[in-house]
């Protein structure tokens, strides 16, 4: 027989052979999967290649909130993964002693360690979560504030030096700046001067990087297991040297000046850290340090560029929430955290109506029960019995969108969270959840609302301000007759990768009076 012939046979079987596997692949998980029954796109019952798709072009967010609409409130979104977008859903996952991170977050884990964003056993979780809660208690924060009063009022001086030449000022990359300087203040004590110096700006980029990588292998574990990650190590070889040198010199320069030389996490965790009831010790405790920047950082800047944005697009809101602030202070240093503060309840409600619109982290949250799991009783969601293998969580920005919480919920209007009836506002609040909910919840919301709120008082005190002219006055807005979940022009734009990204809003600033005098003088 002719070898060339023989060969080609081979070929042939083979070619038949893969094509039956995958026929054979295709069947079991649309039709014999335990979660067969579940509606959802035809692709991502055979692959987590669909999630991850949309992932790296930042819009998984919006391509699962549109297939929820598609398909119904349950939602299988990958060969083993559920979505839901109910309060009951929140409840029965979050809110569940038996419930863990997924085994995806131990993807992001880069140094062999765990963070508190990625540990999932349920002790060292509570480890972790105490330590870094001394840094960020009520009375932590009282004894930073000063700190994070000195980088509002030069981020103030920034929006008066543009003011004086009328030019535009990108509240995004402003307001991710802001909280880089904060943040690298609270975490090491050191001034990475953001706002006024280009030196660091590459921290940020770094940081863009690193949680787009994250999410998408949390995404498409695929990704993670081909090695991608070492690519890109290899490519930005140059940059990575840099972002590990800048780290250990701030690690470094805050070791030598003793535990108590600054207001920061080392300070206020000290006498915590080594303990016999923690076995924390001091590099791990800078290595917690470091999740602080997208935390802390990213979620503060989202909310202020949202909020700014919708001000700027509402004028009512804008116009209610400036007579608020200024009838209730008589100079911009009153404006500190306390009651006067606190009793700007509109500025809670235009604060909260971001978040719910603009959710820092706008995906979903992977949970499941934990390995060693042992009880007999079956793990439900919302009524529906998860089969083991299952990783489930809710859609937080289809949550946050759902009419049935919030009536209109496209229309950014912080008067529902002041107006509601006890029984709607009940809903509301169960439903709100931009720093997730239960014991993984973010622990850094009392951080963020603090910032948030000092930002914008501040902010609407010293200035008023407008829509930039032309087209970079458009940046962070929807267009219409896109379907692809960005059609709508008054709801600000963001992208996905685990945090958000965003651009947006230009606005032009203008001093009130001579008030501009006093931030000249505390600069």
């Amino acid at each position: 027989m002719d070898p060339g012939i023989g060969l080609f046979a081979l070929a042939a079987y083979l070619a038949w052979g893969l094509l039956a596997c995958a026929l054979l692949f295709s069947i079991h998980r649309h039709y014999l999967h335990p979660l067969s029954k579940y509606p959802g796109p035809a692709v991502a019952k055979l692959s987590d290649a669909y999630a991850g798709f949309y992932t790296l072009f930042g819009c998984l967010h919006l391509r699962t909130y549109l297939d929820l609409q598609q398909y119904g409130p349950v939602l299988r979104a990958g060969p083993n993964k559920l979505v839901f977008k109910s309060i009951e859903a929140l409840r029965d996952i979050y809110n569940n002693d038996r419930v863990t991170k997924s085994h995806v977050y131990r993807l992001t884990v880069a140094s062999g360690k765990p963070s508190l964003f990625n540990v999932i056993d349920k002790r060292h979780h509570r480890e972790k979560r105490k330590l870094i809660g001394h840094a960020i208690s009520d009375k932590s924060l009282r004894a930073f504030e000063p700190t994070l009063v000195e980088q509002v009022n030069t981020f103030l001086c920034q929006l008066l030096a543009a003011s004086r030449q009328s030019r535009p000022v990108e509240l995004s990359e402003r307001s991710k700046q802001l909280g880089m300087d904060i943040v690298g203040l609270l975490a090491f004590g050191y001034p990475l001067q953001m706002l006024t110096s280009t030196e660091n700006h590459f921290l940020m980029r770094g940081l863009k990087v690193g949680t787009f990588q994250n999410n998408a292998f949390m995404q498409w574990p695929l990704l993670k297991k081909l090695g991608v990650h070492h690519l890109m190590v290899y490519l930005g070889k140059k940059q990575r040297m840099q972002y590990l040198r800048s780290l250990q010199n701030m690690i470094s320069s805050r070791v030598a000046q003793g535990r108590h030389a600054k207001r920061d996490l080392f300070s206020f965790a000290a006498d915590y850290v080594g303990s016999s009831e923690n076995e924390i010790g001091t590099s791990e405790l800078f290595g917690e340090a470091l999740f602080f920047f997208p935390a802390a950082g990213d979620t503060t800047a989202t909310a202020i560029a949202a909020l700014f944005f919708y001000l700027s697009r509402y004028p009512e809101v804008y116009r209610k929430l400036v007579q608020e602030i200024r009838a209730s202070f008589q100079n911009g240093s009153e404006i500190r955290s306390g009651p006067q503060l606190h009793g700007c309840r509109y500025l809670r409600a235009c604060i909260d109506e971001a978040l719910r619109m603009t959710p820092p982290v706008a995906g979903t949250l992977w949970r499941e029960p934990y390995a060693n799991e042992l009880r007999e009783e079956p793990f439900v969601v919302d009524g529906h019995v998860i089969p083991p293998g299952t990783q489930v969580g809710v859609s937080i920005y289809a949550i946050h969108h759902e009419p049935e919480y919030f009536p209109k919920p496209f229309l950014f209007r912080p008067e529902r969270w002041l107006e509601s009836d006890p029984e709607t506002l009940k809903r509301m609040n169960l439903a709100f959840c931009p720093f997730s909910v239960g014991p993984r919840g973010c622990a850094g919301k009392s951080m963020a609302y603090m910032e948030s709120s000092l930002v914008i008082a501040k902010t609407l005190w010293y200035f008023d301000f407008r829509i930039a002219d032309g087209d970079i006055g458009r940046s962070g807005e929807g267009r219409t007759g896109r379907t692809d979940g960005r059609g709508r022009v008054d709801e600000f734009q963001i992208w996905d990768s685990f945090g958000s990204t965003h651009l947006g809003p230009n606005l032009v600033f203008e001093p009130r009076g001579e008030l501009w005098k006093e931030i000249e003088m505390k600069a």
